[in-house]
């Protein structure tokens, strides 16, 4: 079985991070392919950069050949274009945020993490829109600039784990998720270090359009 991993920013680098992420939780048998959006932006940091990364994903997959693929992964957090996406494909469309939100969901209720502040009423709206409003308990930032920190894997980390603590020691979430696509590294690497489930977007995606694929209920 092979899913197709769509990264909605230009980012190549980013998209073989995610491929990797994705293949290590993928079963033995299922092959993670990806493809990169032409146009946008190379980070997504707030609602025009959202947008202009939904147009990008419609267009990748109204030109893609998908007849090879099982499913597809929206893989940036604000799920850009999904909705418009699934109306382009029969196949199952899965959103990183939409998957991460209902895997969190089933432990209680959630905070998200996340590095991009002009993006949380965005990430707010998808919780509601999804049905998780009542579980949502809000989204917590990291402090410094999302750029400088994606360039420096430690400092990420450091910066992760103090938001996940603060979101902890206010709000008592009963699981935590990183909320973005090319954070999918430092999430795996903060999981060992925190008590709560951290919930990884980009592995929960698989999950579930593995299971969608599959044609059995999400869960």
């Amino acid at each position: 079985m092979r899913l197709l991993l769509v990264n909605p920013n230009t980012n190549a680098a980013t998209t073989a991070l995610m491929i990797g992420i994705a293949q290590g939780a993928a079963p033995a048998g299922v092959t993670i392919e990806g493809a990169t959006a032409a146009t946008g932006a190379s980070l997504i940091l707030d609602a025009t950069m959202l947008a202009a990364a939904a147009t990008a994903v419609q267009a990748l997959v109204a030109a893609a050949d998908l007849a090879p693929y099982a499913g597809v992964i929206v893989a940036a957090f604000g799920d850009p274009g999904l909705a418009a996406t699934r109306a382009l494909t029969s196949l199952p469309v899965t959103g990183i945020a939409e998957a991460a939100m209902a895997e969190a969901a089933s432990h209680g209720r959630f905070a998200i993490v996340t590095t991009t502040p002009l993006l949380v009423e965005a990430i707010g709206a998808r919780a509601a829109a999804y049905g998780h409003g009542a579980a949502f308990a809000g989204t917590w930032l990291t402090a410094g600039d999302a750029g400088a920190l994606m360039a420096d894997p430690g400092r990420l980390e450091d910066a992760l784990e103090a938001t996940i603590r603060r979101a902890m020691a206010e709000a008592a979430p009963d699981a935590v998720i990183i909320g973005g696509g090319p954070l999918a590294a430092a999430a795996a690497a903060l999981r060992p270090r925190l008590p709560v489930p951290i919930i990884e977007p980009v592995p929960a995606a698989v999950g579930l359009a593995l299971r969608r694929a599959a044609g059995t209920p999400p869960g």
